[in-house]
């Protein structure tokens, strides 16, 4: 087996290269239209008269449909092609943005994230698979960790700097009063409506540049593939659960999203109350950006973390998740806004340290034929941890204050972490 210390990023075959710098792209486009909206979500929602829990209900319902619609797409794609579910999935985002600026109250708002929730189970498992499978025929036997690092880093600056456009585009628009009503219901809105032309930009970046294998494609293929769903869910979790490695490795990232989501989802609401009014949206625009960039530094850091664990993934995961433990903790216990931006960044860091060794470990186990599947087995139970996360320690939260609910949340890190040794044990033998 060649490994990345053998054949650096440079000396790759020219298509290898050209593969991975497409798919970068692709990826900074598409996290950079998201990243817009993210800036100001719970600015909108909460313009709309929207608390703490209600704010961390909507994300369950998010998360709640993906985890429903999560393991049928993914073995969709599986079947009839990634492209093309991919694109699905984005007019279906498009349509979410577009119900969330022409909704005011809860339930509209409820079926604006249900379809988000609805996007984000048709992309889970698309072209993340696709990226793997073409670079395995582009560049085979090379070790891929360090080249799912680079498509994480430009995935994460693709948020980080669609944040930073998001959170500053209320001001700019309103001269630096978000108080000033002017699109849709809040001022916030104009992120939104960006975001909705940024998607129609990748639309026709997916529709004209990502090419995959030609696949037949009628109304026969795909409801001979529709009506194989429930035979592939099968076949995704008997292997998910037959494989011990991989069994422990979901349960990992499921207890991760448990703890760690409603750190991202809470923790504008935690800044808010440390700023003024007329500068929230852009001081929360900067911070989003400030957390997608820590974590697209931490997995450009990945490859070199894992070389000093000699590339043990599970031996990296259970240093990160020990970090993420003192960091979640350290945080909620920030009382000024220096201090809190300082320990937030840093646990994004963290946090972005775990995404390439985790990925590594997925797709050593996944055959091809079966890796949007496993990919959505994986998206499936980490919307399970978040939602159940933002249920339980969002009404934590509500009742005995937001920085309690992280503290608590600490728990399910320890516990993954222990899951972590048992895994590097079992990769061990």
């Amino acid at each position: 087996m060649v490994s990345d210390a053998d054949i650096p990023f440079e000396q790759l075959p020219t298509p290898a290269r050209r593969h991975v710098y497409l798919f970068q792209g692709h990826q900074f486009l598409d996290r950079f239209a998201m990243g817009v909206i993210v800036a100001v979500t719970a600015l909108c929602l909460q313009g709309r008269g929207l608390g703490v829990g209600e704010i961390g209900a909507l994300f369950a319902v998010y998360a709640a449909v993906a985890m429903i619609a999560e393991l049928p797409f993914g073995g969709l794609a599986d079947g009839v092609g990634r492209k093309p579910v991919f694109l699905i999935a984005t007019v279906a985002s498009l349509m979410a943005s577009i119900v969330f600026i022409a909704s005011d109250a809860f339930w509209p708002l409820a079926a604006s994230f249900g379809l988000v929730g609805l996007g984000r189970a048709l992309r889970s498992g698309t072209l993340d698979a696709w990226y793997v499978e073409e670079l395995r025929v582009h560049a085979p036997g090379v070790e891929i960790q360090p080249l799912l690092a680079r498509a994480q880093t430009a995935n994460f600056a693709g948020l980080g700097f669609g944040a930073i456009v998001g959170g500053f585009l209320p001001g700019l628009v309103t001269g630096n009063d978000p108080s000033d009503p002017l699109v849709g219901l809040t001022v916030y809105d104009v992120s939104y409506a960006a975001g909705i032309l940024l998607t129609l930009g990748v639309i026709v970046y997916t529709a004209l540049l990502i090419r995959e294998p030609a696949r037949t494609m009628n109304g026969a293929v795909v409801l001979r593939e529709i009506r194989a769903v429930p035979s592939t869910i099968m076949d995704g979790a008997r292997l998910a659960i037959s494989h011990r490695a991989l069994l422990l490795l979901l349960a990992i990232l499921t207890l991760m999203l448990f703890a760690t989501n409603p750190v991202e989802v809470l923790w504008p609401t935690v800044v808010q109350t440390m700023l003024d009014p007329e500068r929230a949206a852009a001081i929360v625009g900067l911070l989003t950006a400030g957390y997608f960039l820590a974590i697209a530094a931490g997995a450009s850091l990945a490859g070199r973390v894992s070389r000093l664990f000699g590339r043990r993934h599970a031996v990296t995961l259970v240093a990160v998740l020990s970090a993420l433990i003192v960091c979640q903790i350290a945080l909620a216990m920030q009382a000024s806004l220096v201090g809190f931006i300082v320990v937030f960044l840093i646990f994004s860091v963290v946090l972005g340290l775990s995404e390439s060794p985790a990925a590594s470990i997925l797709h050593a186990h996944a055959p091809d034929n079966r890796r949007s599947t496993i990919l959505s087995v994986q998206s499936l139970l980490k919307q399970l941890g978040a939602m159940v996360g933002l249920l339980v320690l969002g009404s934590v939260g509500e009742t005995e204050g937001v920085d309690i609910a992280w503290i608590a949340g600490t728990l399910g890190l320890a516990l993954a972490a222990v899951f972590a040794i048992l895994l590097a044990r079992q990769m061990k033998r």
